[in-house]
């Protein structure tokens, strides 16, 4: 994507400056780093963030009137002038409570470019931070310096070591490259390239020394050895605190039910991608695990107090705010104010309310009918043994004969029930 490039390009901007300003004081560690970072990410996107958890916290509160509204029209999913109306009445309810409708795609339409080109960036930390790629050039030569490129057949050299063809005269791949090897590949390099073997040897110790967090380096992959090496850690820790950070986003939710597909879709959520993460932590750079770590940390402690200020201020408090902010903008627009209640077909707060009158409404008509019909039947009985002791037929039209109509009527009537 196109877009992925600059985005990535100023983030390592950012990252290459906070770097150097770590070495300045004598820190200068890409894990370090990677934590401060991250953290600086988080907190310039903390504004998505609440808007994303204010957006949830509503979604729990108006997810009963739209399944109300959902059930009202089951069934009719042909009926075009149904579906309009289901469609209306559930953006009314958005509107109630002064929620776009697009509200949560927006904000993964803002986040997800920023994430790839986060993902871009630790994927390849050398080519943006300048300190740590100016000791892969002094390697390779590339800077105008002596170095193994000077060598006649260096490139296929190289290859042999890395096991893969690749383009050595191209600088990123080149330092892409080099800063994935291994302990075993720069010991070859150097047995392969005697004669710049001290100078690979203090830009390789260089290197460790800003790679390397708690004997972990940072450009490796953890691997699928599963030894006691504590690298085995980032990929654990990685699936362990993304599902802690998923569980936390999901609190107050409310649980769809087990017939929605909604619900597999948030199971998946809760266990798959966590477990997807711990995967892709094993074969990717530690750098891109403990990013995953340090944003799954963070992203936690910032929902837990989101949560809470929204728990504290009410459902109520946080409409009304809404619905303040979209009749101003209406406002500009020249159009009138909206109330909080305007448009919705269903309260929240009353849809409990609203069946058990709407249930007690129906058991009062049946009631009143049943007497009614009681009663009816009581004068008809009256009337026929009136007729029946006097011995004659009812005449046309009498009193009698019209009561005995309405019999047969309510007889007829009562089958079809």
């Amino acid at each position: 994507m196109s877009i992925i490039k600059p985005i990535a390009q100023l983030l390592g901007y950012i990252l290459d400056i906070l770097f150097m300003g770590l070495n300045a004081i004598g820190i200068g560690n890409i894990a370090i780093a990677i934590i401060i970072f991250t953290l600086l990410v988080k907190m310039l996107m903390l504004p998505l963030q609440i808007k994303q958890q204010k957006m949830t916290k509503l979604q729990s509160v108006m997810n009963p009137e739209i399944k109300a509204i959902q059930e009202k029209y089951k069934g009719k999913n042909s009926d075009t002038v149904a579906m309009q109306k289901m469609q209306a009445e559930t953006k009314a309810v958005y509107e109630k409570y002064g929620v776009s409708q697009w509200g949560s795609c927006v904000q993964l339409l803002i986040q997800m470019p920023i994430l790839f080109a986060l993902y871009r960036v630790f994927q390849q930390i050398p080519l943006y931070i300048s300190q740590i790629k100016v000791l892969f050039l002094n390697i390779l030569g590339l800077n105008g310096a002596d170095g193994i490129s000077s060598v006649s057949g260096y490139a296929d050299t190289l290859n042999e070591i890395y096991g893969k063809t690749v383009d050595w005269s191209n600088t990123s791949t080149a330092v892409t490259t080099l800063n994935s090897f291994t302990a075993d590949q720069w010991t070859k390099l150097k047995e392969a390239f005697p004669a710049f073997s001290d100078m690979i040897t203090q830009n390789l110790d260089k290197i460790n020394h800003m790679n390397t967090f708690l004997g972990v380096n940072m450009s490796q992959n953890p691997g699928f050895g599963f030894g006691l090496h504590i690298a085995i850690l980032i990929p654990i820790l990685a699936g362990v605190t993304q599902f802690i950070s998923v569980k936390v986003s999901q609190a107050g939710m409310e649980q769809p039910d087990s017939d929605n597909p909604a619900a597999a879709s948030m199971k998946m959520m809760t266990y798959f991608m966590p477990l997807m993460s711990a995967f892709l932590a094993i074969s990717l750079p530690s750098g891109l695990g403990v990013y995953w770590i340090a944003t799954a940390v963070i992203q936690t402690i910032q929902t837990i107090f989101i949560n809470r200020y929204y728990d504290k201020i009410g459902t109520d408090k946080i409409v009304e705010k809404n619905v303040e902010k979209r009749n101003k903008k209406r406002a500009k627009k020249g159009l009138p104010a909206e109330t909080i209640v305007k448009g919705a077909s269903v309260s929240t707060k009353n849809v409990n309310n609203n069946k058990n009158s709407s249930a007690s409404s129906s058991a009062d008509r049946a009631k009143k009918l049943q007497e009614r019909k009681e009663a009816n039947d009581k004068k008809i009985q009256e009337l026929k043994e009136a007729a029946a002791a006097s011995g004659k037929a009812a005449k046309p039209g009498s009193l009698a004969d019209k009561v005995g109509m309405v019999s047969r009527y309510n007889e007829v009537n009562d089958k079809r029930k």
